[in-house]
């Protein structure tokens, strides 16, 4: 007689029952992200902040401890008070200029026209063509000789050859260029975010706004512009924190000039700490992006959590 013997399922491993916890597996899919931030952030923000309480420069790289002093220097120095308000100029007429076209490409998209398709999809190029090759074609549009924007205001009539304006050779028109380049970059963004925002609010809401006599302008401003500001807010603090930082429009367009007129922290920083070796000051400037951040992410997130509905 022949004894049949049922299997016994074995014990599962303590690996594998440690990965079934929902905790543990999140974590550890978490972790790559975490890791990259830390190597590709946090290092270098600790490095900052090494050298911005040292001496340290490329001729003498002693370090030398010399607490805030460096962030003194800098608050002293008249050129990077003029600094610091190109960098608001720069971001917040930026900022605006772009979710101005943004809003407005938003409502045109919604409406039903031939090739709307195709529209979006090529609004988003501003936004995917690599900054260099975009900058470099905005700076021959704005060339002093060749601009294609004094040529075709000439042609109209609007101006004479003796008139046409030298775009990045004047301090405020060079100012002008660069916010003009930003928002250009940025508005394909604002208007996913309007699109996204707008196609969320109810439909009834807005039909119940046209029977009660609501035109365009109140259902805009009254009704859609309140719903969708968290979302809009969001997305702005985003523009706002990659403007704040950013230095490859003005370093590629104007280097700063003419006589500091674009020059904005994130260049100066770098011409500071790379450029001229004095890899302390240079470090400062960079930290004092830091606590301006801080305040304006703090002071919109709290605007938002006071709208949200």
């Amino acid at each position: 007689m022949v004894a049949i013997t049922a299997s016994v399922p074995k014990p599962a491993s303590r690996l594998r029952f440690i990965l079934d916890r929902r905790d543990v597996l999140g974590a550890l899919f978490v972790a790559p992200a975490i890791l990259y931030v830390l190597l590709l952030v946090g290092v270098p923000f600790l490095m900052a902040v090494y050298y911005s309480l040292s001496a340290y420069t490329i001729y003498d790289p002693s370090w030398q401890f010399v607490g805030l002093q460096n962030f003194i220097d800098i608050v002293q120095n008249p050129t990077f008070r003029q600094t610091l308000t190109n960098t608001f100029i720069f971001t917040f007429g930026s900022q605006f200029l772009g979710l101005i076209l943004g809003k407005f490409g938003a409502l045109v998209l919604l409406r039903p026209f031939p090739g709307r398709k195709i529209v979006r999809a090529l609004i988003i190029l501003p936004w995917a063509v690599p900054v260099a090759l975009a900058t470099v074609a905005w700076q021959w549009m704005f060339d002093s000789l060749y601009s294609v924007i004094n040529w075709s205001f000439i042609a109209m009539g609007f101006i004479t050859r003796d008139e046409a304006p030298n775009w990045l050779g004047t301090p405020h028109l060079a100012m002008l260029s660069v916010i003009i380049v930003n928002a250009w970059r940025f508005f394909p963004f604002a208007i996913v975010i309007f699109l996204a925002g707008i196609t969320a609010v109810p439909q009834d809401v807005l039909d119940a706004a046209t029977v009660d006599g609501a035109g365009f302008w109140r259902r805009n401003y009254q009704i859609i512009v309140p719903m969708i500001l968290p979302i809009v807010a969001i997305g702005l603090i985003f523009g706002i924190v990659f403007t704040f930082t950013d230095l490859s429009i003005v370093f590629l367009m104007t280097m700063g000039g003419p006589i500091g007129a674009t020059s904005v922290l994130g260049f100066a920083g770098f011409q500071t700490g790379i450029t001229s070796g004095d890899v302390a000051h240079g470090a400062a400037i960079s930290l004092f992006m830091l606590p301006v951040l801080l305040i304006v992410v703090v002071f919109m997130l709290r605007f938002i959590r006071r709208r949200e509905i």
